[in-house]
């Protein structure tokens, strides 16, 4: 679907960029795949493992309005995937953390309406759901904005979607790196926020092929959330050194004990589908019908129980240390 078409993406130099560049390369034609981003190392280093005649690198922030709707100019589809993602420093930079994530959400959308850019999905986050921290809060108010834009869109060809998905394994930032980065510094123990704690699980490249499969789905106005494992963060400790004794060390400022992606109090907008679920919206779209009980690909749901609630603490479908073990060796490769 992407084959002759520009795609933007908005953070395009982290974890997220780096591995859609070399999916979208590998498997279409593109006219162009443009990278946005305000970090010029970053960009650099990213040429030197990746780069190709589409290919194009434009340095800038998702807070600066007129030059996203400069860059977007011509653009068919946009990723944002740019945030400020650290909950602790969300929480001690909090008006870093509003411009970035929910006015950076605002310039994408007037952007995107400015050029009349047919699909738009936002990258959201496990922690936007029954959020308890800054980060959380504004990546909630951010899917709010995004989900809203169908209703700005008017009769323009614009249609915007959010994926919400959990952490991602070996993503900078997670924990698989900075249990590494101990393990490799000699560290005698590992440090346990909880020995209860859960959370959900994905890959970059289930990651990627998700959101890319998304876009052949949307219609609009959709949050979508993919079914995951769960796994316990003693078992990936005990998984990834199983030599080293965990120190547990409390809960850090805004983190949960376990995570949510489609919270009970929205089991009435809730759909399940074979391997994701959709969260319908909540408003009314002036100009555009539908139940989403099929989508693009032809693909039916059906409405979940009242009060069901998708928990990484409760999901049925959790990874063993021998599970979670086979899933780090095989993405570390």
């Amino acid at each position: 679907m992407f084959n002759g078409k520009s795609v933007f993406v908005s953070g395009g130099t982290g974890s997220f960029g780096r591995k859609f560049a070399s999916i979208l390369l590998e498997r279409y034609d593109l006219a162009r795949l443009v990278f946005y981003s305000r970090d010029e190392l970053k960009q650099f280093e990213m040429q030197q493992e990746v780069n190709a005649p589409c290919i194009r690198w434009l340095i800038g922030d998702v807070r600066d309005g007129a030059r996203l709707i400069e860059a977007t100019r011509g653009i068919d589809c946009i990723v944002h995937a740019a945030a400020m993602k650290q909950v602790t420093a969300s929480e001690y930079n909090p008006t870093e953390c509003i411009r970035t994530n929910i006015h950076g959400a605002e310039n994408i959308v007037a952007a995107a309406l400015a050029n009349n850019v047919e699909q738009v999905i936002a990258l959201s986050s496990d922690k936007a759901a029954n959020p308890i921290n800054l980060y959380g809060a504004t990546k909630l108010a951010s899917d709010k904005l995004f989900i809203a834009a169908n209703n700005m869109a008017g009769r323009r060809r614009t249609a915007f979607s959010v994926v919400r998905y959990g952490n991602v394994a070996g993503s900078r930032g997670s924990v698989v790196p900075f249990f590494e980065k101990l393990m490799a510094q000699g560290a005698t123990s590992l440090p346990i926020t909880d020995t209860a704690m859960t959370r959900f699980w994905i890959s970059l490249q289930e990651s990627v092929d998700f959101v890319l499969r998304c876009f052949q789905r949307m219609q609009g106005g959709e949050i979508f959330v993919p079914k995951l494992p769960s796994i316990r963060i003693v078992d990936l400790a005990t998984a990834m050194a199983p030599h080293l004794p965990q120190n547990l060390i409390g809960i850090r400022p805004g983190e949960k004990l376990h995570e949510i992606l489609c919270p009970a109090d929205n089991s009435h907008l809730t759909l399940e589908f074979s391997d994701h679920y959709v969260m319908r919206p909540s408003i009314k779209f002036h100009d555009r019908g539908c139940d989403y009980l099929e989508n693009r690909l032809r693909e039916t749901g059906a409405p979940v129980t009242r009060g069901f609630e998708y928990n990484s603490g409760t999901n049925p479908v959790r990874y063993s240390v021998e599970q979670i073990r086979e899933f780090y060796e095989r993405t570390r490769t």
